[in-house]
């Protein structure tokens, strides 16, 4: 269970929220610059929140005089960009953040995640002659391989083209049900609501509605919510 009730002041938002994800997905959809991606940060540890608590599984990873780094809260993230290291093959970059174990089984357990994610032709490959639909993969393998209480996911379709589009978010769907952990995926896309088990939706740094897709089509609290629904699919 990741649960949360932060308060960040960033510029000119006035960013609160709480929440509490078990093992399911939630997907956080909102305008740009509604708070989105801030709150996957804070939860993560990037951000340091003014005031308030974040704990996951029982253990609290901030609070008044607590502050776990970002890599002990076991939680994995894959930011929009992927941050993939260039001058790393595939395998290079899922091994990247496994040095917590001995050097001789970091390429092991990597490669056993590739071959988990399907992506085993990608190891040895150059990441800047991979599409942005094998990033995505990379990106996805190296957040798991540390074998994460929590996955955090940001925009993880928007720089993919139509057609992976639909073929990785049919994948991720599968393998969220499989994995069965707290998982956030921010979206601007109607279409990502069908890998979620709950929608909140965030506007001006609030959280203004949460329920699963149906009953948020059913009673929008809000213009945005309403519209959200009711947009075409981007793919």
């Amino acid at each position: 269970m990741l649960e949360a009730r932060v308060a960040k002041r960033l510029g000119a938002l006035d960013l609160a929220f709480e929440l509490s994800v078990g093992k399911e997905t939630l997907v956080v959809a909102g305008p740009n610059g509604a708070g989105k991606s801030s709150m996957l940060r804070l939860l993560l540890g990037s951000i340091r929140p003014d005031n308030g608590r974040i704990a996951l599984d029982g253990k609290t990873l901030y609070a008044e005089r607590i502050d776990v780094p970002p890599e002990e809260r076991h939680i994995g993230y894959v930011p929009q960009d992927y941050a993939l290291f260039p001058h790393l093959d595939g395998i290079g970059n899922v091994a990247f953040g496994l040095a917590h174990l001995p050097r001789r089984e970091r390429r092991a357990h990597a490669a056993a995640w590739l071959e988990r994610l399907a992506a085993s032709h990608l190891a040895h490959r150059r990441i800047d002659a991979l599409s942005g639909g094998e990033r995505q993969r990379l990106a996805l393998a190296r957040a798991l391989a540390r074998e994460p209480r929590a996955l955090l996911l940001d925009e993880p379709f928007a720089s993919l083209d139509p057609s992976a589009r639909r073929e990785l978010r049919a994948n991720l769907r599968t393998s969220l049900q499989q994995w069965r952990l707290p998982a956030l995926i921010v979206s601007h896309d109607p279409q990502d609501a069908m890998l979620a088990d709950r929608v909140a939706v965030v506007e001006g740094g609030r959280i203004v509605q949460q329920g699963t897709p149906e009953e948020l089509r059913r009673a929008p609290a809000s213009p945005f919510v309403a519209a959200f629904h009711q947009r075409p699919p981007i793919d």
